[in-house]
């Protein structure tokens, strides 16, 4: 076993990786951009370099940096973690050079499965079951739009390069296909420096349901079960669990028995995973699932596998790259249910922005029920150049229910402030009694989204709240007495309650009228339906008399209205803003264009997604403030109507 490890990674995976490194006595090593100097990776390692600057292709995708970084502090071995060089055979192969051991696969097996297109055709020698479709080399619009409509709508654009569900996109009709094409080619070139596509046709009730496999030098391939992952929202994974939902024994022989026989024909060592779409409209059936890809590194939702097999993947994955060999199959048993969810700096109710800054409360379970893999702590920075995954929330039980359950409970206790986070959202999939049922497929998010953003309580809700039974001393209402109120008061008359109160920025005139034991609750002078007070919320005080209310996984600034956030209210509908800072990809309009409400004006990439950002109103172009190309930042005035 070599003694140094040098991580090719940040965040949650680097933290990982170092915890079991540490356990085996591995000095860690960690690399970092120049923004991740005081990150809780390079915190943890017991050394770290410094390889450029924030952006990625400077940094972490800069492969020469990295293995300068492992000769300088002489690591015997790079750990690429998942994402960035982590299935680059280029990579691999200099790590090779260098002398130095890469904990993965050799670069031969990564450029077989690289490339899907390739992959597809190498299975379907293997006797592995293929999705049917289009993995030709002409790659031009006529003939893929043809291989389209020859397969029949709707059908998946994919990039042959790609993961993480980018530069994919679900075709419905022939006449989108050439927009979505467009679309899909720039993310993957983007994200992979490939445009290249394939065309499949798109499964219905598909469900993803994937094999964890390793296999050794010594010509052994095993499987570890399967995980579930069809929990998506644009292709990617949100919640996952092993083993799937209504798995027989015939369906995990068959299905685990291609993944092995996969990784065996591309001579497969290391950790990877197998991926399969799965027809989800019956009962499982042997019949009725194919390859799609193979993912040869180790995955983000590796920890619900350990759970339930009891192995440390990353301790197996370094002890195979220093010559060991893997487990007996009889070896690897199956016990209990484990979850897992990802909780995403983002805002749901915003149509999944992503969110930024710095982390002033950062508290999620972590117990003997819950296992947290996370590279954050309360007074870090999330950055708007990477990925926006926070931590990683997992639960091991006797059965599915009580994961469910317990899983559940620890969402609703997650605060984190000023950052949003999607933990409501989570909490309310694992609520849905389609997930209670394990009847759902990757659609699952599209069909009840709507249904469950109408969960949250809206703000104006919440202003209600503030000034209602117990809960006025949240909005700093501490006295019943008729002069800690702007309403009116008279002896023998109906007692009004009225007040101002400003949530998350927007202003709400808040009146309670009392008539025996009733209330009447108005909200800008229009009845409110009260959600009641809850038992378990948490304030947070703020210098300044800022109020934080954390409660069912959700926070709200409470504090007291001034003129300028009046008068920012008005005009919130007359411009569009950079929601955060980024990169402007594409400008869809001009100066005194007429437009409508809804229609996309600009959009920008940031943290690794697009974000189309709309008219907020019909109007005309007055002021156009960005072009293609552009880097922007947060709160910049980027299109104006009159």
């Amino acid at each position: 076993m070599f003694s140094s490890l040098l991580i090719a990674n940040r965040g949650e995976i680097a933290c990982r990786i170092m915890e079991t490194a540490k356990k085996m006595g591995i000095r860690t090593i960690a690399v970092y951009s120049d923004v991740d100097a005081d990150a809780r990776h390079v915190r943890l390692a017991d050394e770290a370099v410094l390889i450029g600057p924030a952006e990625a292709a400077l940094s972490y995708l800069d492969g020469a940096k990295i293995i300068a970084a492992a000769k300088q502090t002489g690591a015997e071995a790079i750990h690429p973690g998942y994402g960035f060089l982590s299935e680059n055979p280029n990579f691999a192969e200099s790590c090779t050079k260098a002398g130095i051991v890469f904990v993965g696969p050799s670069a031969k097996s990564m450029r077989q499965m690289a490339l899907k297109d390739q992959a597809k055709r190498l299975m379907e020698l293997a006797n592995v079951p293929v999705t049917p479709g289009y993995h030709g080399d002409d790659q031009t619009e006529t003939t893929l739009a043809a291989a389209a409509k020859d397969i029949g709508f709707p059908v998946l654009i994919k990039a042959v390069a790609g993961g993480g569900g980018r530069g994919m996109r679900k075709v419905e009709h022939k006449d989108e296909f050439l927009a979505a094409l467009t679309s899909a080619r720039r993310e993957s070139l983007a994200a992979f420096g490939d445009d290249k596509v394939l065309v499949e046709k798109f499964i219905t009730n598909p469900r993803h349901i994937e094999v964890q496999v390793f296999g050794d030098s010594h010509g052994q391939v095993v499987h570890f079960f399967e995980r579930d992952c069809s929990v998506q929202r644009r292709h990617q994974k949100v919640v996952e669990e092993a083993p799937a939902p209504g798995m027989s024994d015939e369906m995990r022989a068959a299905m685990c028995g291609a993944a092995v026989k996969a990784a065996a024909a591309v001579n497969y060592v290391n950790a990877g995973t197998v991926e399969f779409i799965v027809d989800g409209s019956a009962p499982l059936n042997p019949d009725k699932f194919w390859f799609m890809e193979m993912n040869t590194r180790l995955q983000v939702e590796h920890p619900v596998t350990e759970a339930i097999t009891g192995y440390d993947l990353v301790e197996l994955q370094l002890k195979i790259a220093a010559g060991g060999a893997v487990p007996k199959q009889a070896d690897i048993l199956l016990k209990g249910h484990a979850m897992e969810v990802r909780l995403y700096a983002e805002q749901p109710d915003k149509g999944f922005m992503p969110s930024t800054g710095k982390l002033a409360v950062f508290d999620v379970a972590n117990d003997e029920h819950i296992r947290l893999d996370t590279g954050y702590e309360a007074g870090d920075w999330v950055r708007e150049f990477y990925d926006p995954m926070l931590a990683k929330i997992i639960t091991h039980q006797p059965d599915r229910g009580q994961a469910v359950s317990v899983l559940g409970s620890a969402l609703g206790s997650v605060h984190v402030w000023p950052v949003r986070t999607n933990a409501w959202f989570l909490e309310q999939i694992l609520r849905s009694p389609e997930f209670g049922l394990g009847a759902h497929d990757t659609g699952f998010v599209d069909k009840y989204l709507d249904e469950m953003m109408g969960q949250r309580p809206t703000s104006a809700q919440i202003a209600a709240m503030m000034v209602q039974g117990s809960a006025t001393e949240i909005a700093g209402v501490t006295s019943p007495s008729p002069w800690a109120s702007l309403g009116g008061w008279r002896l023998n008359g109906q007692a009004n309650v009225r007040t101002r109160t400003q949530i998350d920025g927007q202003v709400f005139d808040v009146e309670i009228q009392f008539a025996g034991d009733q209330q009447t609750i108005l909200v800008d002078g229009e009845l409110c339906t009260p959600i009641g007070v809850p038992s378990d919320y948490t304030v947070l005080v703020q210098p300044g008399g800022k109020r934080i209310c954390f409660f069912n996984s959700n926070f709200w600034e409470i504090s007291v209205p001034d003129a300028s956030s009046e008068a920012g209210t008005l005009d919130a509908l007359d411009s569009i803003l950079a929601p955060m800072p980024g990169k402007v990809l594409e400008v869809r309009t001009e100066l005194l264009a007429s437009v409508v409400q809804g229609e996309v004006l600009v959009v920008m990439e940031a943290m690794k997604m697009e974000h189309a950002l709309k008219a907020p109103r019909d109007g005309v172009v007055e002021v156009l403030n960005c072009k293609t190309g552009d880097q922007v930042v947060e709160a910049m005035v980027l299109v104006s109507l009159n």
